[in-house]
C-alpha cells in the first residue's frame, strides 16, 4: 500500500478524492447540539488522558474515532472539537448528497471508497433509522459538445462498478424529470440525500456508547512532547503528548489523529510539518427555489463537468427538508468560516493573498473566477444557467440561500488536490501524531470506509 512510504518527510497523498460537490450550509432542524463533557467540574481545569485523541468533530473524525473504538476496546479514546456543538463547520454545512462515485478515474481508491462508503452509509442509515432518499441523478448534456464527455463518465462510471447507470434519451429525461430538458443524460439511480449532520451525531454516539470520551469548546492551540508526569500520576509518562487549549486547559495522550478540516495546515504547522498544501477557503454560494415551486425538481439534475474549470458548476439538489438548493457558484471567502458575504477575518485574508499557489490559480482560471463573482453578484446570471436544463424557473422563483466554505487544499504551484494527504511532525512528536491534511467530497459519503483506511494506517503506524 501507498502509505508505507510515509514516513515524515512532509505531506505525501495517501489515497486520492476529486471533488464533486461544494459544501453549503444550513443547520438541520430539530437535531440537539453534539454531546460534550467537561474537563473537570466547576469549570476549574482540568486534565485527561487517552490512549488516542482525535482532533476534530467533523463527519470523518468522528467516523475515525467510531471505528477505533470499536477495534480496540481495551483502550482510551477521546475526541476534541473547538465548537461547542459537533459537525458544526463542513460536515454539518453540505449538499446532503450520497454520491455514487462516477467522476473518479477508474482503479483508483477514491472511485473504491466512494463505491463502497454509499452503500455502507446507505446500510447505516438503515441500521440507525436515518431518514434518506434514493432519489437519483441526472447529469445532463444540453449542447451537443457536451455528448463526448458526458458519454465518457459513463464508461468511467461503468468502471467504477456504479450500480444502475444508464445514458437516457430527451424523451426519458422527461419522464423522469418532467421540466428538465436536455438532449441525453447519464441517469444514476442510487444517488441519494441525506441529513449528514444527522449521521455525524449517530457516529458520536455509538463512539460514546463504546466508552469514547468527547471534549467540545476545546481549540487546540499547541501540541508537544511532555517533560514530565501529570502530577499524582503512577504511571510515569505514559501519556507523553500534551495537548493544550486557548483556555490553558490540556490533555494529554499517547497518540493523536488530527482530523481538522478547514484548520488543517495550521494544525499541522504547529507540530513540525510542512506549510503545504495550505487550506484557502472557498465560500459556494446557493439559491434556493421558492416552496410553491419545489415541484419543478424531483431529484439531483447536474451540468457535465467541464475539465477546463476547477469546480463542477451549478445543479439542483432537493433537500430533506422538500426544500431545493441552487448553485453553488465558488468564490475565495475572506475567512476560514465565513458563511456570510461580509465575514472577514485579516489572518485568513493575509494568508490566502500572500500564498504563491493561489494566485496561480486565479491567473490559470481568470475567466472563469470574473464569471463566478459576476454570477454571485446578479441573480440573472445564474438563472441563466439554470434556464438551461429548466426554462420554467423565473427570477421571481428562487431567492438567495445558505452558503459555506469548502477546506480547499492548494500546492505551491496552484494545483486543487484532490488527494487525502497523510502527515506526521518532525522530532518526537513526529512519530506520535498522524495528519488528515484534505479531506474533500465525497469524504461525507465516504466516511464509513475513509474511516476503515485511517484506522488501518493508525495501526500500523502506532503499532496499536
Amino acid at each position: 500500500m501507498a502509505a508505507a512510504a510515509l514516513r515524515g518527510r512532509g505531506p505525501r497523498p495517501f489515497f486520492s478524492f476529486s471533488s464533486s460537490s461544494s459544501s453549503c450550509w444550513r443547520r438541520p432542524r430539530g437535531l440537539p447540539p453534539g454531546p460534550s463533557r467537561p474537563l473537570s467540574g466547576g469549570g476549574r481545569p482540568g486534565r485527561s488522558t487517552f490512549d488516542v485523541a482525535v482532533i476534530g468533530a467533523g463527519i470523518l473524525g468522528l467516523a475515525s474515532a467510531r471505528e477505533l473504538s470499536l477495534r480496540h476496546p481495551s483502550l482510551v479514546f477521546g475526541v476534541l472539537e473547538k465548537e461547542k456543538e459537533l459537525a458544526f463547520h463542513q460536515s454539518g454545512h453540505n449538499s446532503g448528497v450520497i454520491h455514487s462515485g462516477i467522476y473518479y478515474t477508474p482503479g483508483s481508491l477514491k472511485a473504491k471508497l466512494c463505491v463502497e462508503g454509499s452503500l455502507l452509509c446507505y446500510k447505516y442509515c438503515d441500521q440507525k433509522g436515518i431518514p434518506y432518499k434514493q432519489c437519483g441523478k441526472l447529469i445532463v448534456a444540453v449542447e451537443r459538445e457536451e455528448i463526448p464527455r458526458l458519454k465518457a463518465l459513463y464508461e468511467r462510471g461503468l468502471q467504477n462498478n456504479v450500480r444502475g447507470l444508464k445514458l437516457i434519451t430527451s424523451k426519458e429525461i422527461q419522464e423522469k424529470e418532467p421540466y428538465c430538458r436536455g438532449l441525453i443524460a447519464l441517469d444514476s439511480p442510487y444517488t441519494g440525500i441525506v441529513n449528514y449532520r444527522q449521521v455525524a451525531l449517530a457516529y458520536a454516539e455509538d463512539f460514546q456508547t463504546a466508552g469514547g470520551t468527547i471534549l467540545t469548546d476545546f481549540e487546540v492551540e499547541d501540541m508537544q512532547m511532555a517533560k514530565e508526569s501529570p502530577p499524582g500520576s503512577e504511571e510515569g509518562l505514559k501519556y507523553p503528548v500534551v495537548v493544550r487549549n486557548s483556555k490553558g486547559e490540556e490533555v494529554r495522550c499517547r497518540h493523536l489523529v488530527a482530523c481538522a478540516g478547514l484548520y488543517s495546515d495550521r494544525l499541522s504547522q504547529i507540530s513540525g510539518c510542512s506549510p503545504e498544501p495550505r487550506i484557502v477557503p472557498f465560500r459556494g454560494d446557493y439559491l434556493v427555489l421558492k416552496p410553491e415551486k419545489c415541484y419543478l425538481v424531483r431529484g439531483n439534475i447536474y451540468p457535465v463537468p467541464d475539465p477546463r474549470f476547477p469546480f463542477l458548476g451549478i445543479h439542483f439538489t432537493p433537500r430533506m427538508d422538500g426544500s431545493v438548493w441552487l448553485g453553488p457558484n465558488a468564490v475565495l471567502a475572506f475567512k476560514r468560516e465565513g458563511y456570510r458575504v461580509y465575514d472577514f477575518s485579516l489572518q485568513d485574508f493575509m494568508e490566502a493573498t500572500a500564498y504563491s499557489g493561489l494566485w496561480k490559480l486565479v491567473l490559470r482560471n481568470f475567466l472563469y473566477g470574473v464569471g463566478e463573482m459576476y454570477r454571485a453578484c446578479f441573480l440573472s446570471a445564474q438563472l441563466k444557467q439554470l434556464q438551461k436544463f429548466i426554462p420554467e424557473v423565473t427570477i421571481n422563483d428562487i431567492l438567495r440561500g445558505p452558503a459555506g466554505v469548502r477546506a480547499q487544499a492548494l500546492d505551491n504551484d496552484g494545483n486543487l488536490i484532490d488527494d487525502f494527504v497523510f502527515d506526521e511532525g518532525t522530532g518526537d512528536i513526529g512519530g506520535r501524531i498522524l495528519h488528515v491534511r484534505n479531506a474533500p467530497s465525497p469524504a461525507a459519503t465516504s466516511s464509513l470506509a475513509i474511516a476503515k483506511m485511517i484506522a488501518n494506517e493508525v495501526e500500523r503506524r502506532f503499532e496499536l
